[in-house]
């Protein structure tokens, strides 16, 4: 089995033995953490931060976790929610007039953050997303594709533009700057939207799956893209996320940085009513807005089932979502737990069941958890 760094309570041991099997089975590398009560049982990594594995992953080794980013900028609108300066309500337009072009004054906040506004596909060059003014103004003059909040449409990497720029329109702040100031910092967790270059050293880039290169293109069949051909969508190369112009953007459904650590810590605040480690950043109901459904049914681009909250997808009791790639946040607030898995090695999605078979495994502990 492959070494395993960090620390874990014996309870949980079935998780890191889990991440050490993926290591072992050929992965690059790795990192997992699950909270409890909004405190670590589980903080470990493995492998090689790089592909040709000299460099071991270390304790402050951060990944792009694609759209485990959503869940970060979905909280940073739920925290304006419960100030009372955001309505999920509301017409979009009312903050941001421009959006009402192409039959669009209808679309409400609640559309963008549950993938039912009608605006899933990246339309543009992929260089136009590192431009947060030309890729808005692209976003704004888009007709929807149905009408808005009749069918869900998985919006890969359109949320976070639609979702960031009524953020900006209510606090003059980016989402990386909102996020920084109101969320990661307090809570001293490590994940960026918007990576400066003081960072660079510590970033593990991400591998194709087996057999791919950097040509390997994000679809649907990922769970998190726009859908195969045919389509107007522009497809995410694997070597677009990798190139520093990605790093630097902030691409709110997409660009996020971190550890499994950071990732567990910030989402424990829904597991654990909006408070972590005495610091409180949404009330109780601000958390269970989170959970509150918007659709439920087949998602048009997915061609799957899906369950959709406010900016969350829905499993049973819990909440979460994937990433492009496997990343995972796993979110069970009866048993206040948050789960979080990032990996800088792709597997084929169609086979890729790691995710699942660590929040399995963070089962068995909870289970011995509630035994002693």
């Amino acid at each position: 089995m492959a070494d395993i760094q960090g620390s874990y309570d014996e309870l949980f041991t079935a998780v890191p033995s889990t991440l050490a099997g993926f290591v072992a089975d050929g992965d690059v590398g790795g990192a997992v953490a699950v909270f409890v009560d909004g405190k670590p049982v589980v903080d470990v990594w493995a492998g090689s931060a790089d592909a040709g594995r000299t460099r071991a992953w270390e304790r402050d080794t951060i990944v792009n976790v694609y759209s485990v980013t959503k869940t970060m900028t979905a909280l940073c609108a739920l925290v304006l929610i419960d100030r009372g300066r955001l309505d999920p309500d509301a017409p979009v337009a009312r903050y941001w007039p421009e959006f009402a072009a192409a039959g669009k004054r209808h679309v409400l906040v609640r559309h963008l953050l549950s993938h039912t506004a009608g605006l899933p596909d990246w339309e543009g060059p992929v260089e136009e997303l590192y431009d947060w003014p030309a890729a808005t103004a692209r976003l704004a003059g888009q007709a929807p594709q149905w009408e808005p909040g009749t069918a869900a449409g998985y919006h890969s990497l359109t949320q976070g533009f639609l979702v960031g720029e009524v953020l900006r329109r209510i606090t003059g702040r980016t989402v990386g700057e909102f996020f920084a100031a109101e969320v990661a910092g307090p809570l001293g967790a490590d994940f960026h939207l918007g990576l400066g270059p003081e960072h660079d050293g510590r970033v593990a880039l991400t591998v194709p799956p087996p057999g791919r290169d950097e040509d390997y293109t994000a679809g649907a069949a990922n769970r998190d893209a726009a859908p195969a051909a045919p389509t107007t969508a522009t497809a995410l190369r694997v070597r677009d996320g990798n190139g520093l112009a990605w790093r630097r953007a902030q691409i709110p459904a997409a660009s996020g940085y971190g550890n499994a650590r950071s990732v567990a810590l910030v989402q424990s605040l829904l597991a654990c009513g909006g408070t972590v480690g005495g610091v409180r950043v949404l009330s109780p109901e601000g958390c269970e807005r989170a959970r509150e459904l918007q659709f439920e049914g087949e998602d048009r681009v997915l061609g799957m089932p899906a369950r959709y909250g406010l900016g969350y997808g829905l499993f049973g009791d819990a909440l979460g979502w994937g990433g492009w790639g496997g990343a995972l946040v796993w979110i069970d607030p009866a048993e206040r737990l948050a789960l979080a898995y990032v990996t800088n090695q792709m597997r084929d999605p169609a086979t890729d069941n790691r995710g699942i078979e660590l929040v399995m495994a963070a089962q068995d502990g909870l289970t011995g958890l509630r035994a002693t």
